[in-house]
C-alpha cells in the first residue's frame, strides 16, 4: 500500500536502523513499492558486547533483511569516517535515521548522548548537504511523568527519553534557519509488529505474552494491569507515518500513536481470544516503579493536520494482523 503520491524510484534513500524493527519494515516498503528506488540500509549488527545492564548494544539483525536486495552496510553511526564516506559515496534525497540506543533501561548515559544526540545532529548535517528531507524517531519516552501528550510537555524520566527531547531540540534550533528540506521528528508511541522479536526483552509485550500464551504459560502482568494504559500502535501506521512525512504541510516534531489508551490487560485478552488459547493470567509486582510510564495517550490532532496522518489498525485489527508471524516466530525461533 502507498501512502502518499511521491515516486520513490530513481530515489536514493538512507535508512539508518535499517537491520532494526521500523528500519527493516521501511527497507521492504520501499523494495516492494518502488523497486527502482536505491535503498541503503546502515546497522551496526549485533555482535556479542551487551550494556552493563546485560542487554545486548545492538538488536540488528541480518533475518530483518532477508530478501532484501538493496545495500547494506554494517557500521556505527558515531563513526565520523564512515559518515563522511557516506556523505562523499552517495547523494541521498531521503533520510529515514531509526538508527538509536533504544533500551530505556541502559545507564550508560554518555554512550546514550553520544548515539542519540549528537550523531543525529551529524547525520542532519549531512541531510542539509544533500538537500534530502530527514525524517527521525523521537519517542513518547520524551513525556515520562507527564500528564499532557503533546509537544512542549515533555518530562522524561530516563536518560533514553532525556535523549530524545534534546533531538527535538536540535531540530527546533535548525528549523529556525532557513532550510531547503523538511525535517520531521516523529514521537512513536508503543509499537508492536512484524521484524521486532530480535529485540529480545525490549521487543513488545504483545509479541512476549503470545510466546507465553503459546508455551502454554500463565501470561504475567504486573499488578494493577488494568489500570496501566499505553498507546499501542501497528507497526504499518508507523510506517505510514514516516512516508506521509516525507512531504509535511509543515516541518516539525509529531506524536504517532492511535489517540486510544489501552491496558495490558486488553492485549493478553485479545491475543487468548485470538490463538483460542485460555491460560489465565499472573500478577507479580511491577520493579520499575519510579521510572515507568503508567499512562501514555497521543495527541495526534496536529500529526493528522500537517502530515494527514490517520491510524488504520485498533488493538484489536494490529493484533489480529500479527498472529501469523507470531506462530510463525514460535515455530522457527521459539521452540
Amino acid at each position: 500500500m502507498k501512502y502518499n503520491d511521491i515516486n520513490f524510484n530513481k530515489k536514493t534513500i538512507l535508512i539508518t536502523g535499517g537491520a532494526g524493527f521500523i528500519g527493516s519494515n521501511l527497507a521492504f516498503y520501499f523494495q516492494e513499492n518502488y523497486p527502482n528506488s536505491k535503498v541503503v540500509v546502515l546497522d551496526c549488527f549485533r555482535s556479542g558486547e551487551i550494556f552493563s545492564n546485560g542487554n545486548l548494544k545492538s538488536f540488528g539483525h541480518f533475518k530483518n533483511l532477508l530478501g532484501f536486495k538493496g545495500i547494506v552496510i554494517s557500521g556505527d553511526i558515531n563513526d565520523k569516517k564512515l559518515l563522511k564516506e557516506l556523505e562523499n559515496n552517495y547523494k541521498f534525497d531521503y533520510i529515514f535515521h531509526q538508527a538509536a540506543i533504544s533500551d530505556t533501561t541502559v545507564g550508560e548515559q554518555d554512550l546514550m548522548i553520544k548515539t542519540n544526540v549528537n550523531a543525529y545532529e551529524d547525520l542532519l548535517k549531512i541531510a542539509i548537504k544533500h538537500n534530502a528531507n530527514m525524517i527521525y524517531a523521537s519517542s513518547a519516552a520524551t513525556y515520562g511523568d507527564s500528564n499532557r501528550f503533546e509537544v512542549g510537555y515533555e518530562l522524561p524520566n530516563n536518560a533514553y527519553g532525556f535523549s530524545k527531547v534534546m533531538m527535538d531540540n536540535i531540530t527546533a534550533s535548525y528549523l529556525k534557519k532557513d532550510l531547503d528540506i523538511s525535517i520531521v521528528g516523529l514521537k512513536y508511541f508503543n509499537v508492536y509488529g512484524p521484524k521486532e522479536f530480535f529485540k529480545n526483552k525490549t521487543a513488545s509485550m504483545v509479541v512476549q505474552f503470545a510466546h507465553q500464551i503459546l508455551k502454554g504459560l500463565t501470561p504475567k502482568l504486573f499488578e494493577g494491569s488494568d489500570k496501566i494504559l499505553r498507546d499501542f500502535i501497528y507497526i504499518d501506521d508507523i510506517i505510514q507515518a514516516n512516508i506521509k512525512a516525507c512531504n509535511p504541510k509543515k516541518s516539525g516534531i509529531y506524536n504517532v500513536g492511535t489517540s486510544k489508551a489501552r491496558s495490558f490487560e486488553d492485549i493478553v485478552n485479545i491475543l487468548q481470544k485470538e490463538l483460542k488459547i485460555e491460560n489465565g493470567k499472573e500478577y507479580i509486582q511491577n520493579p520499575f516503579v519510579g521510572s515507568y510510564q503508567f499512562f501514555t495517550q497521543a495527541n495526534i490532532e496536529k500529526t493528522r493536520e500537517y502530515l494527514d496522518y490517520e491510524p488504520n489498525f485498533s488493538l484489536e485489527e494490529g493484533i489480529k494482523a500479527y498472529i501469523p508471524e507470531i506462530k510463525r516466530l514460535f515455530k522457527e525461533e521459539v521452540k
